[in-house]
């Protein structure tokens, strides 16, 4: 499978475990799990295509794992629009964090801060070239933002890292943001 074609599957596989399991016959647990062979079936893909996507995928956006019935099991490591509980422990953060985004957005950015939207957490990124990535997917110029997570965890608010070392918060207040 090329490189393209992978990059679909993942896509794919995203909208699965993040957003739309019930279009694919999937019933993910609290967690946001659900059986590997389920998945399978689901997407009607085979075995070795879906370890191309977990295993090649730098960003590790998804999780393999056997559950405690004994059972192979995968989810989404972040970006759920559907509820699920990751079960994320509050970590601080290193000082400065990161977000890629579209230049087109900056202004209004900059104006109410980074918002949610229908995923459970803001993503920050841990350095500028990471962010950069995440903001490429945008259309246009990638502008990327500073966030002062050492003020913030200062001032309450609450981190989490996901499995794959992006970090989560609620929001970004505006006052925090430099770009």
């Amino acid at each position: 499978m090329d490189h393209q074609a992978l990059v679909r599957l993942s896509k794919r596989m995203s909208l699965a475990l993040r957003h739309e399991p019930g279009r694919f016959g999937l019933v993910p647990d609290r967690g946001g799990w659900v059986p590997v062979d389920a998945l399978l079936s689901g997407l009607r893909m085979s075995r070795a295509n879906l370890d191309a996507v977990v295993t090649g995928n730098d960003k590790q956006r998804f999780a393999v794992e056997w559950g405690p019935d004994g059972v192979e099991r995968i989810r989404a490591s972040q970006g759920h629009s559907i509820p699920v509980d990751l079960g994320l422990i509050p970590a601080t953060p290193p000082d400065r964090l990161y977000h890629g985004t579209g230049r087109a957005a900056l202004t209004s950015i900059l104006d109410t801060g980074l918002r949610r939207g229908e995923r459970h957490h803001v993503h920050l990124s841990p350095d500028v070239d990471t962010a950069r990535r995440v903001g490429a997917r945008r259309s246009g110029p990638v502008v990327v933002l500073t966030v002062d997570a050492a003020a913030m965890t200062r001032d309450g608010h609450l981190f989490f890292r996901s499995a794959n070392g992006v970090w989560l918060t609620d929001r970004v207040p505006a006052a925090y943001l430099t770009p």
